[in-house]
């Protein structure tokens, strides 16, 4: 018989540290004929002292991608395929088709008068517009034109098409989904619409329209979903707003300046499962390391520079695609002496926060806790 407990036997009070005995092998047999097992066997590694991610941190280089993605627009057509999309596949997440942890990202093309068939899926997705023009996307018949740099969502359960005018160019942007996280869950649901596509209910652009004002909101506003209603972000306007916070903000060293996408009806994420924000890195700013619980998809909006993932560097220049996963310890830097940077980054931080599951450390308290004996910050707290 094999060895069960000393697989994951540790010498701490506390932890499981239980010696095999032929009467033990015995004793697992029987259970493991019953369909159960004791639970001092797997404790260690269910339960490991701080996050473990089978995700590794990656990055994929636009330039290498782009004209495999241009290609795919004359080998598959959008009604074949659903969604015409290059996924990105984390070395350590083959599996689940997840880029990082328990989310999805990939690179979709459409040509001007192409448009993907209608549906929807208890998956919350969103999109940040790469290259090209005239792309729009339609949700729950709210018609919206994008532009690139734009940041749109397609919150869960609604139905959604998106596509390219007829005299538009032909564009790429990054969708992001939490397709892994529902599937785990087994909860995923999908669903195509009864015609190809939808036709608008409402004005066009009328939800970015209706909440275009900084501070204000329409009045007698009727919103009762759970998701944010302005749907579409501006990259001209988001970028204003890192501006105008650096001059009278010195920023942070973690993380230089930060503006986060939010639901303007309660300040909180644009939606229940993923947000988004937009971080500025000033001319040759470098940020301090930390880690954080969740996991993290960042797209190069402006500039070059490179970030520190783990102990290993991955330089970056605009419309490269990296990530970053959870607990791991990480710095960004900008190589430009004469311009800033801007990092586009998906999350799913409504999920850590609204669980108490969100945790971070920098390193220096990572340093002080090892001097005391700790694994990290998070044990000896109060």
């Amino acid at each position: 018989m094999e060895k069960k407990a000393e697989d994951n036997f540790e010498d701490q009070y506390g932890r499981a540290g239980v010696r095999d005995t032929p009467q033990l092998l015995e004793y697992y047999s029987k259970l493991k004929a019953l369909n159960t097992d004791a639970l001092w066997t797997i404790a260690n590694a269910i339960e490991p002292w701080e996050p473990k991610p089978t995700s590794i941190p990656m990055l994929w280089k636009y330039k290498d991608l782009r004209e495999l993605v241009i290609q795919s627009a004359d080998l598959v057509k959008p009604e074949e395929a659903g969604r015409r999309v290059v996924y990105f596949a984390n070395k350590g997440r083959t599996e689940t088709g997840a880029c990082v942890g328990w989310l999805y990202s990939g690179l979709q093309t459409m040509r001007p008068g192409e448009f993907t068939p209608a549906h929807r899926h208890m998956a919350s997705a969103l999109r940040f517009i790469m290259e090209g023009k005239g792309a729009y996307t339609v949700v729950n018949g709210h018609k919206i034109d994008l532009n690139a740099r734009d940041f749109v969502i397609t919150p869960n359960d609604c139905w959604h098409d998106h596509g390219v005018y007829e005299d538009g160019e032909q564009c790429i942007w990054q969708d992001g989904l939490d397709i892994p996280l529902m599937n785990t869950l087994d909860c995923n649901f999908y669903d195509v619409y009864p015609k190809p596509a939808q036709s608008a209910k409402y004005p066009l652009n009328d939800m970015p329209l209706s909440h275009a004002g900084s501070g204000v909101l329409p009045d007698k506003l009727n919103w009762e979903n759970d998701y944010s209603p302005i749907m579409r972000f501006s990259f001209e306007n988001t970028y204003n707003a890192l501006k105008d916070l650096d001059k009278v903000s010195k920023g942070d060293k973690y993380g230089g300046h930060t503006v986060r996408y939010i639901n303007p009806t309660n300040g909180g994420h644009v939606m229940a499962t993923m947000g988004g924000y937009m971080q500025m890195l000033r001319n040759s700013e470098s940020t301090t390391s930390y880690r954080r619980t969740g996991s993290y998809v960042f797209q190069v909006a402006k500039g070059k520079g490179y970030s520190i993932i783990g102990g290993k560097r991955f330089d970056w220049e605009e419309k490269d695609v990296f990530v970053i996963p959870s607990w791991t310890f990480f710095t960004h830097h900008n190589l430009d002496d004469n311009d800033d940077a801007c990092l586009f980054c998906f999350n799913d931080l409504p999920i850590m926060e609204k669980l108490g599951l969100y945790f971070e450390e920098s390193y220096a308290e990572y340093e002080e806790a090892l001097k005391k004996g700790y694994k990290s910050s998070y044990q000896g707290r109060d």
